[in-house]
């Protein structure tokens, strides 16, 4: 489900096993689908992290779990589709997003010292990035690189 490249993006895509074009060097030729959670100690990160992409965020299709896409919507002005909560099925609704190519890359920022409620669903959701082979950043520092990567800047003047 991933858009078909431009013929003058044709040189410059990159392929996975089965030969399908997945990335291009100049940036998606659609908005890139973007899924945002944050565990509980980590939604100021999520807020700063997106506020430190917020320009270049606000060119993307955003998906983001209860709390932490009010947040984001409220706080930053970022349009956000806000799914359930993690722990009432908002985990599994990205996942299942993802697994029919609906997602190009999530941002996970899970919080490993505090047990969660619903940790076989975070599991799932993070193995479903692995068998789709989509990206997923899962602290601040990957989620830079990630985003960094992914989003294209403004040209300089």
């Amino acid at each position: 489900n991933r858009a078909p490249l431009r013929p003058d993006q044709a040189k410059d895509r990159k392929t996975d096993e089965e030969g399908k074009s997945v990335y291009h060097a100049a940036g998606p030729i659609r908005p890139l689908r973007l899924a945002l959670i944050a565990h509980d100690g980590r939604k100021d990160r999520m807020i700063a992290l997106a506020r430190e992409f917020a320009p270049r965020l606000r060119g993307c299709t955003l998906c983001a779990t209860g709390t932490t896409g009010g947040r984001l919507a409220t706080e930053l002005g970022l349009e956000v589709e806000r799914l359930l909560s993690g722990p009432l099925g908002g985990d599994l609704q990205i996942g299942a997003r993802l697994a029919v190519g609906e997602l190009d890359a999530v941002v996970f920022l899970r919080d490993p010292m505090t047990p969660q409620p619903h940790e076989p669903d975070i599991h799932a959701l993070v193995r479903a990035c692995d068998v789709h082979d989509v990206p997923c950043a899962t602290n601040a520092s990957t989620a830079r690189l990630l985003l960094d990567q992914l989003l294209p800047r403004a040209a300089s003047a």
